[in-house]
């Protein structure tokens, strides 16, 4: 028992129990539901009871799964380290040297002599019940070892029979698919060079029909902007793990003697229900240091507005308007720059076109500061059009290979900020703008995948150093201005992950506007973001990435549950729709206190034409709920709707949030018989209250107070 060591982590109704015992890599023994303060004879036992059972035609000695898995303890599923010294070293066998906890994090160390590799693990559950876990790997050898792939895996237990995950596309992100959780590999690769818009946020694991409210749920992210991998796996013994890392191009984790490689963090979290694995992610969120404070700025942007149309009358006249209904903060997007009439050429020369703008933006940002709104800049600084001067200059700044373009995306290529001048170039532009301006917030967009997205100067592939650039570009912008905001935007929602959020304020979340499509996409990112840091924008009435008109409450209502903002030309709106638009605005301010500190639910219905969601105050004294007619009922109405989430013991008042516009078709019965009913929670959680019949793409908002 003297060898024997197992050290268990809890927090926030989460254990992880890991087997350090050596001489193999640390094993995960139970990572879910908290088990109390285990004593170290009980631990002991835990893991005693975990043993594997010896199976004919086996290995004669089966070692646990760890959490860099490794094919010479018989793990025939997917390596954590895949790598070789020119052919040899091609399979690791690590040997515990030590493992230390300081609380709820664990630092391991290990080495395999006869390969001469290095490496350290840091496992932590946070505050909120989040496992981080990320590895370092050291070449001590005299000659360089490559490193193809390294991954962590945490393991799920055989009741998880379900897997989830999320694809997508360009104005369709986040479409969620679910399947079973069956022997072999479910893999999600993405090599776009970015996160991707297809790519699944959260990869989870399930006990069979999990929901929002109830099952088991292990999920697994990984917080990396460039390429990246995701997956599931269950071997032919029944063991499943789910895990992931960064995907590296041949030759990118070429490690000379003494150098290094670290992964991503990837990210786990366990919950009784998604509303539960996701609120670990907010709260995770929320209390970093670098989390957003102060109330979010209504934003007003320019692009579906004016697009290219850039003429300073009628900007100032836009901006006017946003005053108006009550905007905070006024966002330029793009064709501000040299030679950019359209988006054929100017992206990387980043300086103001003075033929618009013959004093500067001066005249624009004074007007639009005078109105008391913080002004905002869209920049692209990762790519570059072949119609520039920048690239005329330097086409080796391109990323490509093998003497060749690739081909262009939106008449655009991509910069590669891994040269030094590059950066450096970028940074300068950059900085000289937010000194010369008062900019409070940049856009910063991404607008296209990489292909053969290579350093032309070396002949190497180089995503993993253009994701690290970038990471080093927006800190230092953000070092050398104290209260700058950025957003990650990247064609709409394709750079959306924790890897990026360590240093940006909020993602736009897609380039839809389109209300319908807004809320399944808002639906999922919100798994793993909370709303304060997802951008909603209420479009013009005729959606234009979808072609449908919608109403402007249901437009607001939509945008309501996040970053709210407005991306519709106001000016030429007629006085009633600004003065709706106002009313939702002044909505959103009086609801903005509790829609981004709160936590967010959503109800288990079964039905594709009816979504219920809503947030509930952290003290469970008030909630807001949206009940979501998306299509046609096949019923003549949805029937009475449960509000989870709030305390079961507590009495609560509910009535129908005034909003402004146009009241819904139908009244439920109690709306009309003195307009609220009072309940407690948990007979508003079992039982509900009945929703009146809506058109389709219509939304009621319903208000809950406590009352005792």
């Amino acid at each position: 028992m003297s060898n024997i060591k197992v050290l268990q982590l809890r927090s926030a109704g989460v254990s992880l129990v890991l087997d350090c015992s050596g001489p193999a890599l640390p094993s995960v023994l139970h990572w879910g539901a908290d088990l109390g303060e285990l004593s170290e004879t009980a631990l002991v036992d835990l893991r005693r009871g975990a043993g594997a059972v010896q199976s004919g035609n086996g290995l004669d000695e089966n070692l646990p799964v760890a959490i860099v898995p490794e094919y010479s303890a018989g793990w025939f599923g997917l390596p954590g380290l895949n790598g070789h010294r020119d052919g040899q070293d091609f399979s690791a066998s690590f040997q515990l040297q030590s493992a230390d906890q300081d609380g709820n994090t664990v630092t391991v160390r290990a080495a395999d002599p006869v390969a001469h590799l290095e490496l350290a693990l840091t496992i932590e559950l946070t505050d909120s019940g989040l496992v981080k876990a990320k590895a370092d790997l050291t070449n001590a050898g005299g000659t360089p070892y490559t490193v193809d792939g390294l991954v962590l895996a945490l393991p799920v237990p055989t009741e998880a029979t379900e897997l989830l995950d999320m694809t997508g596309r360009h104005i369709g992100e986040r479409h969620p698919q679910r399947h079973a959780f069956t022997q072999g590999a479910h893999i999600r690769d993405n090599r776009r060079g970015r996160t991707g818009a297809d790519a699944t946020l959260l990869l989870i694991a399930g006990t069979r029909d999990f929901g929002f409210r109830d099952g088991e749920v292990w999920a697994v992210h990984t917080a990396w902007s460039g390429n990246h991998r995701s997956y599931a796996e269950r071997g032919m013994s029944g063991y499943a793990v789910i895990g992931g890392g960064e995907l590296l191009l041949p030759g990118e984790g070429r490690l000379e003697p003494r150098g290094s490689y670290s992964t991503p963090w990837i990210y786990g979290s366990y919950g009784v229900g998604l509303d539960q694995l996701s609120s670990r992610f907010h709260d995770y969120l929320r209390a970093r240091p670098t989390h957003p404070t102060s109330d979010r700025p209504v934003v007003l942007n320019t692009w579906e507005a004016v697009y290219f149309d850039l003429d300073l009358d009628k900007l100032k006249a836009l901006a006017d308007a946003a005053a108006e209904v009550g905007a905070e903060r006024f966002v330029l997007d793009d064709g501000w720059f040299r030679g950019r009439r359209d988006d054929h050429a100017g992206l990387g020369d980043w300086y103001v076109d003075e033929g618009i703008w013959p004093k500067g933006l001066h005249p624009l940002v004074d007007h639009v500061t005078g109105l008391g709104l913080q002004f905002g800049l869209w920049v692209e600084p990762e790519m570059v059009n072949p119609d520039s001067d920048l690239a005329r200059e330097h086409p080796e700044w391109i990323l490509a290979t093998g003497n060749r373009m690739p081909p262009t995306a939106r008449h655009q290529q991509g910069l590669n900020l891994g040269i030094p001048a590059a950066y450096d170039y970028i940074l300068e532009r950059l900085d000289s703008l937010l000194n010369e301006y008062d900019i409070s917030y940049l856009k910063w967009d991404h607008n296209r995948d990489f292909v053969d997205g290579g350093n032309q100067l070396t002949g190497t592939a180089g995503i993993h150093q253009q994701t690290l650039a970038l990471y080093r570009l927006l800190d230092e912008l953000k070092r050398r201005h104290p209260g700058l905001e950025i957003e990650s935007c990247s064609s709409g929602g394709a750079r959306v992950d924790l890897g990026v959020l360590e240093r940006t304020d909020r993602v736009w979340g897609s380039d839809s506007n389109d209300a319908l499509e807004r809320q399944k996409i808002q639906r999922y990112t919100q798994l793993l973001l909370p709303p304060e840091l997802i951008g909603c924008h209420v479009g013009p009435p005729k959606a234009h990435t979808t072609g449908r008109t919608q109403t402007l409450g249901f437009r607001a209502a939509t945008a309501l549950f996040g970053h709210f903002g407005i991306e519709w030309d106001i000016s030429a709106a007629s006085a009633e729709e600004r003065a709706e638009l106002a009313g939702w605005v002044a909505l959103h301010k009086e609801l903005r206190p509790l829609l981004h500190t709160g936590r967010v639910v959503r109800a288990d219905r079964g039905s594709e034409d009816f979504l219920l969601h809503g947030v509930v105050a952290r003290d469970g004294s008030r909630a807001v709920y949206s009940a979501v007619q998306l299509t046609q009922s096949i019923t003549s109405d949805v029937g009475r709707v449960r509000l989870p989430g709030l305390d079961p013991a507590r009495t609560y008042r509910v009535s129908k949030t005034k909003t402004p516009g146009a009241e819904p078709r139908h009244a439920a019965a109690w709306w009309v018989d003195g307009g609220q009913v009072e309940l407690n929670g948990a007979a508003l959680a079992a039982v509900g209250v009945h929703i009146p019949a809506q058109w389709p793409e219509n939304a009621i908002l319903l208000d809950v107070q406590a009352i005792d």
